[in-house]
């Protein structure tokens, strides 16, 4: 079984001191909360500040829709996981412990320790949202096993962002014409992925990419649709593909302790109501990678965003047949290399059948 960072920075005994006094408690909090009627209180580690997602989505649902529907029986707090001050590859650890009881991991973020969780998100793995709909109902069962079993995670919700494409400052007419460019990439997945393209990939985070463009470190971006428009990238860039390269998926879930020791009646509330908010966070992450595309090319559907004027360059025939080998090629192989036999086994069993792809050791 892989550990995470956190893991090995702490001694075995420490975390088993530190679980039995969680576990002790939660029985007595939770029992303590349900026979006097005073409301559950919950914390919660959300998702990235200031995004979408949650501003309109989390947020509301936790403090202000679950209290109403709830009628007051459950209230809760809320923070973006990234003005948490918990690292993103110690998430699940933590959850582990209890010290965050309810969480949200990136799987982009807690694959650099377990790489078997992003199979569902690896590059062009997924071109469009049906798609990506598709491998995250098949994988879904053994995140929900991987999650019970490594980190004694109770899985509630899988949220995505809307698709990350790529962005160039100069025309380009697929995926064989970024060889030779400098492309912004987010992730040792879409690094190795341009590199076989013969492109030079530059990891650096989001918030630098427009200084990045401005400057002419890089000539192309890889990031989300309506995300580019929000920081001005419409400003500075010509053309658009409309390949989604990586998505940006995430786990919601609680520590298993806490969650048991919960009333059943908040349970089945939590777990209804969280379905009902995965399914607005997926509709919203399609209308916006959408809204993306129009707002950048200046279409008259743009509603969401600042019109530009970009080139919008359309999936053809040779992207798809080059896409399939770079799944073959590269993205497979490299995340093998990563991972080992678990990944190996995990994807001929879940995903291989769907997209004829077979993951092999070297």
């Amino acid at each position: 079984m892989l550990t995470s960072s956190l893991d090995r920075s702490l001694g075995r005994r420490i975390m088993t001191g530190i679980l039995l006094v969680v576990l002790s408690l939660v029985p007595a909090i939770a029992g303590a909360q349900d026979s006097s009627g005073a409301p559950l209180r919950l914390k919660i580690i959300g998702g990235l500040a200031d995004v979408s997602q949650f501003v309109r989505h989390e947020e509301p649902f936790w403090r202000r829709r679950l209290p109403e529907l709830s009628g007051g029986r459950i209230q809760a707090e809320i923070t973006p996981f990234d003005r948490s001050g918990i690292r993103g590859e110690e998430m699940l650890a933590l959850m582990r412990l209890g010290v965050v009881p309810f969480g949200t991991a990136l799987l982009a973020i807690v694959s650099t320790e377990e790489p078997e969780f992003n199979a569902v998100d690896l590059p062009v793995v997924n071109p469009d949202m049906a798609t990506l709909r598709r491998t995250v109902d098949l994988y879904r069962p053994h995140l929900e096993a991987l999650l019970a079993d490594r980190y004694d995670v109770e899985l509630l919700a899988i949220y995505t962002y809307p698709a990350q494409v790529v962005f160039c400052r100069t025309p380009f007419s697929g995926l064989a014409d970024l060889a030779g460019r400098r492309i912004r990439t987010s992730s040792v997945g879409q690094s190795e992925m341009f590199a076989a393209l013969g492109a030079t990939p530059v990891v650096m985070p989001f918030g630098e990419t427009l200084a990045a463009v401005r400057s002419g470190v890089v000539e192309c971006v890889v990031t989300g649709t309506l995300s580019a428009n929000a920081i001005g990238l419409h400003e500075v860039m010509s053309h658009m593909h409309t390949m989604a390269i990586t998505w940006g998926l995430s786990v919601f879930g609680a520590n298993r302790a806490v969650w048991n020791g919960m009333p059943d009646w908040a349970r089945s509330l939590l777990r209804r109501e969280l379905a009902a908010l995965e399914r607005q966070i997926w509709d919203a992450a399609e209308v916006e990678t959408g809204q993306g595309i129009a707002c950048n090319a200046g279409q008259a559907s743009c509603t969401m965003g600042r019109r530009g004027s970009m080139t919008v360059v359309p999936v053809s025939p040779a992207d798809q047949t080059r896409r399939l080998r770079l799944l073959t090629e590269t993205v497979l192989p490299g995340w093998v290399r990563r991972c080992g036999e678990p990944c190996v086994d995990a994807w001929n069993t879940r995903l291989a059948p769907t997209f004829g792809v077979t993951a092999r050791l070297d």
